[in-house]
């Protein structure tokens, strides 16, 4: 009996040991397959980051006038001052730039020493600021175009002239000199004003001419001028005669340099910010244009480049079309007059044509036989001018053979 007992309790032990170990074993499949599951969720993610990283949605951002003003440091230019928001105003001396290395020694240490106390004449902060313009040579290229229009157009006048002298009947040879010397001075002038053009138009367009300026920016707060109470147009008045004040002290220590400055005025201070803010389209854009548009393209210069490229190619399209059409009209002036001067060789010729014609189309009025004897003296004439012209030639060429026999037999024979 004690051994049935023994042997049901070790049985009831080996189950439950064996049921453990069965719930062990599942729970470890269980997280081995969960960790696996996990992990491919993760590469799955990774995955799709990694693929979607390209194509993610950046929130469209829009700008407005009121926000490009913000953002430009700057509330007005008035009265030949810069106007910040934080009660700034600054005024800008332009200095004109010399060679210091072309000098001499005296003259080296003079602008060294006029510049040490330019430096210890300051009582207030400056800011030095140098800006780099590319030179548009545009508007000189335009000056030459329109001194060439007036040049060609003078031209074209003493041309006129020249040929009215040429068949006029009371010529000489001083007024036909006087006349050719005139055309061929204003030819010579032209075509000289012509590879001026070319050649700026050609420097324009392979390189980039650089000029650069030289800046000094003078600063007043109004903690410095104005400690009461005071409206805006008063505090505005103070700093602007605190900056002139300081500009012109500015100016003449500069003047101990060898250095010239002058005051920029409201508008160069416009084209000053403009070229600042739009250092890409500023040589495409004259600030002329910019004062034309009331400063309102301060903000947004940039036009689309297909844009740009279409104004390129329209006016690449005209200057062909209008090179094309002066070729042409060339080429019919001379067929035209190629057709002239075959007319007046044959105007003999036509005009015997244009009379038998005559005859033969009135010759019921006229009569059969003198519209015959008519065109037969016509004939005759026309047969006699021929004669002439060909005895004319024999004896030309016989002189001429005439006179190459004399001069060969008057050659000293060489010994």
């Amino acid at each position: 009996m004690f051994n049935n007992v023994t042997d049901n309790t070790l049985i009831k032990l080996l189950g439950g040991i064996g049921l453990i170990i069965f719930l062990l074993i599942i729970s470890m499949i269980a997280f081995l397959l969960f960790k696996k599951h996990k992990e491919k969720i993760e590469e799955q993610q990774k995955k799709e980051e990694q693929e979607g990283l390209g194509k993610v949605n950046k929130p469209k951002i829009s700008y407005s006038a009121e926000s490009i003003v913000d953002f430009m440091e700057f509330e007005k230019i008035e009265d030949n001052m810069i106007i910040q928001k934080n009660d700034k105003f600054l005024m800008v001396v332009e200095c004109q730039g010399i060679n210091y290395d072309l000098m001499s020694e005296m003259e080296k240490v003079s602008v060294e020493q006029g510049f040490v106390s330019f430096l210890n004449t300051l009582r207030y902060p400056i800011q030095i600021y140098i800006q780099t313009r590319t030179v548009n040579l545009e508007k000189s290229v335009e000056g030459y175009k329109q001194k060439l229009e007036e040049i060609e157009k003078n031209y074209k006048k003493l041309e006129a002239d020249y040929e009215s002298i040429l068949n006029s009947a009371n010529k000489n040879t001083e007024m036909i000199d006087r006349a050719r010397y005139e055309l061929i001075k204003q030819k010579n002038l032209k075509d000289y004003t012509a590879d001026i053009i070319r050649d700026i138009e050609r420097q324009s367009l392979n390189q980039n001419i650089l000029n650069r300026r030289y800046y000094i920016i003078i600063p007043c707060y109004k903690s410095e001028i104005a400690m009461g109470d005071f409206d805006k147009t008063e505090v505005k008045n103070m700093a602007f005669s605190e900056l002139y004040t300081r500009a012109r002290a500015v100016i003449n220590s500069l003047f101990a340099c060898q250095v010239m400055g002058r005051i920029l005025n409201s508008d160069e201070l416009t084209e000053l910010l403009y070229v600042a803010y739009n250092r890409d389209d500023a040589d495409l854009f004259w600030m002329d244009k910019i004062k034309q548009a009331g400063f309102n393209e301060l903000y947004s210069t940039a036009p689309d480049v297909i844009e740009k490229k279409m104004k390129v190619l329209d006016k690449q399209i005209e200057q062909k079309s209008i090179e094309l059409a002066n070729t042409k009209i060339s080429e019919a002036r001379r067929v035209k007059e190629i057709e002239l001067l075959e007319k007046e060789k044959n105007e003999q010729e036509l005009v015997n044509k244009q009379a038998k014609e005559l005859i033969k189309k009135h010759k019921k009025y006229i009569g059969q036989e003198v519209a015959q004897i008519a065109i037969d003296s016509i004939d005759d004439k026309k047969h006699e001018e021929k004669q002439k012209n060909t005895i004319r030639e024999n004896k030309e060429e016989s002189e001429n053979g005439s006179i190459q026999e004399k001069t060969k037999r008057g050659r000293p024979r060489k010994q």
